[in-house]
């Protein structure tokens, strides 16, 4: 019998409306590290994008992103915490992602050895939130990282 852990255990929670009376939609998850949750989590935010109306450039990278910065925390940081916080928002024109888990390294993008099978998923997600004319920013506190991208909706 597969089981799932117990915030997996309760329905999905749902994004806000399109467009609230606020013009502020949010939709957060927190999950364990773990890689079955990568997916789970594409899909929820990608569920978030389809019901705000994102276009289909912006919902493609942060969707890539999405996947990026959350396999980073099952990679460097499950070790260390048994948290992943996915949030993202809609409001005034820009798209937010923040992925925070308990461990207070954090990413830096490095140039990998070039037969090397990972090491560029920083580099990835600079690369994409500088195509899209974004903003990427990363801090630390006593609680862990907080890795938020912010991408301009059109």
């Amino acid at each position: 019998m597969l089981t799932h852990p117990p915030s997996l255990e309760s329905p999905t929670p749902q994004p806000s409306a399109p467009r609230s009376p606020s013009g502020h939609s949010c939709a957060h998850w927190s999950l364990a590290p773990t890689v079955e949750h990568v997916p789970l989590v594409r899909a929820r935010v990608r569920a978030a994008l389809d019901r705000w109306r994102i276009p289909a450039e912006v919902a493609d990278a942060l969707l890539l992103v999405t996947s990026e910065l959350t396999t980073n925390v099952v990679r460097h940081a499950a070790g260390v915490t048994d948290r992943l916080r996915v949030t993202v928002t809609l409001t005034a024109g820009w798209l937010r992602l923040d992925v925070t888990d308990g461990d207070p390294v954090l990413p830096q993008a490095r140039t990998p050895h070039p037969g090397a099978e990972s090491g560029r998923g920083v580099g990835i997600v600079e690369f994409l939130v500088a195509d899209a004319r974004g903003e990427m920013s990363a801090h630390a506190d006593a609680y862990g990282k907080t890795v938020r991208v912010r991408l301009p909706v059109a």
